[in-house]
């Protein structure tokens, strides 16, 4: 039977363990009936989206955090929830930010050590006086913070003009990207974005309009990309949630459904205005439905996420193997424009095992070897137009300079035998 809820499992010496709608959440310490310790809290889909310490139920000491792909994005310290003292990164690595927020006069600063904001905290909140920047060095906001929010002031756009005014965290706002891009215009109510926004693209284009509830997305909104609509439907604590519709970028619908924390958990999938899925989703994986081809007839039918499938796009195949919990797994084929583009394993939703890639152009196989979470690692095989074999030997996260391996030219000669490291020959 699955629980559907939140709920909390103990052990005998304090640890415990979260979950929701039947997925692990939390991992770690518990005093009281609270989180107390060391602990871990995860994503709905398994990824780690914090490690570190709590108090009383909030994090409160040393941690970290992650985007839903694994990117580290913030370590450093807390106190009750808040970033006290740390680093923040980008999904690159850069540092976009620095806290170090003490009671009494702090600053906050931007990559490369440019001020963000300098003023007055209470507990690691801004409290009091205070001013913000932007990333230029121009005034963004000048006057009183009350518990970590612009309180009472004045906003400045980049050109020091003032652009609004706050009054008891009350007022029609508008912010701006350090070139001069409108970023956000909208409600505030306590200091916080309450009742209808919207926001922007550093290129000025509109990329959401919708309300707001406690500075979150909540209620109905849409989403936009290159001022093409992509998303209209509910939202929830900053996520989709509810009913919803996701469209291509040429305005056909491709999904119509239920959300659930940004997940799709039941609808229906197009393609080309044709329906191509209908059933339950399980954290965007499709999970006990049917699927279609180009003609309205049933191809496939999978029961908790398993089952062989066939994918189509615009019309055309697309992938055609097995699913185990809503993943590729086992054998399958993969397919560009209708034509075959690789043959092998999978694991986890990702090339896993032996593998073979065919050209794009005229179908020719260029690679055969091994894959290890969708890159070709162990022993491989490369091949020239024509069929004529320029490499083989030993792969490394997709590289193939790392081991053991021969280079051939395009008389078929050997022209080379040896190990790599890096790139770089280690041995004749």
């Amino acid at each position: 039977m699955h629980f559907k809820g939140r709920y909390i499992i103990y052990d005998s010496n304090g640890k415990g363990k979260e979950y929701e709608e039947g997925v692990l959440i939390f991992e770690g310490e518990y005093l009281n009936g609270e989180r107390n310790g060391n602990g871990k809290e995860y994503y709905m889909n398994g990824k780690i989206e914090f490690e570190g310490e709590y108090l009383k139920g909030k994090r409160n000491g040393k941690g970290k955090e992650y985007e839903e792909d694994g990117e580290l994005i913030f370590e450093g310290e807390y106190l009750n929830d808040k970033k006290l003292i740390g680093t923040e990164y980008n999904e690159n690595g850069d540092i976009i930010h620095k806290y170090n927020n003490l009671n009494g006069k702090g600053k906050e600063y931007y990559w490369d050590d440019i001020l963000m904001f300098e003023g007055e905290y209470l507990n690691g909140e801004k409290n009091g006086k205070g001013k913000e920047y932007y990333e230029d060095g121009k005034l963004r906001f000048e006057g009183e913070y009350l518990n970590d929010k612009k309180w009472k002031g004045k906003g400045y756009d980049n050109l020091n003009n003032v652009v609004y005014e706050l009054n008891d965290g009350k007022g029609y706002i508008k912010e701006y990207w350090k070139d001069g891009e409108l970023s956000f215009e909208g409600e505030y109510l306590n200091g916080e974005r309450n009742g209808k926004g919207k926001e922007y693209n550093v290129n000025g284009e509109l990329s959401f309009e919708g309300e707001y509830l406690n500075g979150e997305r909540n209620g109905k909104g849409k989403e936009y990309e290159e001022g093409e609509l992509l998303f209209e439907g509910e939202y929830l604590n900053g996520k989709r949630n509810g009913t919803g519709k996701e469209y291509y970028y040429n305005g056909t619908l491709e999904f119509e459904g239920e959300y659930l924390y940004n997940y799709k958990i039941k609808g229906k999938c197009y393609i080309n205005e044709k329906l191509e899925y209908e059933g339950e989703f399980r954290y965007d994986r499709k999970w006990n439905g049917k699927g279609y081809d180009k003609n309205g007839n049933i191809i496939y039918e999978l029961i908790n996420g398993n089952g062989k499938v066939k994918e189509y796009r615009i019309g055309k195949l697309e992938f055609d193997g097995e699913y185990l919990n809503g993943q590729k797994y086992g054998k399958g084929k993969e397919y560009n424009d209708g034509e075959l583009r690789f043959e092998g394993e999978y694991l986890n939703g990702k090339r896993s095992g032996y593998g073979k890639e065919y050209d794009d152009l005229n179908g020719e196989l260029r690679f055969e070897g091994e894959y290890l979470n969708g890159e070709r690692h162990g022993k491989g095989k490369e091949y020239e137009e024509g069929g004529e074999l320029i490499f083989e030997g030993e792969y490394l996260n997709g590289q193939k300079w790392n081991g053991k391996g021969k280079i051939y030219n395009a008389y078929g000669e050997l022209e080379f035998e040896g190990e790599y490291l890096d790139g770089k020959r280690k041995g004749n």
